[in-house]
C-alpha cells in the first residue's frame, strides 16, 4: 500500500484531500513530481494560491520544518510561487476555478 501524502513532514489530512482532488494519490508520486509541478496540479484542481502552503510543501519535501524557510531562501521561493501562479492564471484564459466556476455556471456571478 502506498504511503499517504500526509506521511511527508508538515503535510496533514487537508493536504491529503487537496492532493487527491489534484490526482496526486501518494507520497511517492508527490516526491516524484516535486513541489513546483505538484503545486501546479493543485492550482489547476481549483485550490486558491497561498504562499505559505507552497513553501510548507517545499520544506516538507526537503524533510525540513515548515518554519525553516527564511530570508533569501523565502524570497526565492516567493518568486517561484508567483511564477507558478501567473502561469496557471494565463493557462486558464480567465476561466474561474473552484467555487467561482460553479457560481458562474449557475448564473450567480455576473458575466464579464
Amino acid at each position: 500500500m502506498a504511503e499517504p501524502v500526509s506521511s511527508i513532514r508538515n503535510l496533514g489530512p487537508a493536504m491529503d484531500a487537496a492532493c487527491a482532488k489534484a490526482g496526486i494519490t501518494s507520497a511517492e508520486q508527490l516526491r516524484d513530481m516535486g513541489a513546483d509541478e505538484a503545486y501546479r496540479h493543485l492550482l489547476l484542481s481549483g485550490i486558491r494560491p497561498h504562499f505559505i502552503g507552497y513553501y510548507v510543501l517545499v520544506m516538507g519535501l526537503q524533510g525540513r520544518p515548515w518554519n525553516d524557510c527564511k530570508g533569501e531562501e523565502k524570497k526565492v521561493l516567493r518568486v517561484r510561487f508567483d511564477a507558478i501562479k501567473t502561469e496557471i492564471a494565463e493557462r486558464s484564459d480567465g476561466v474561474p476555478s473552484g467555487i467561482e466556476r460553479f457560481l458562474n455556471e449557475i448564473g450567480v456571478v455576473a458575466k464579464k
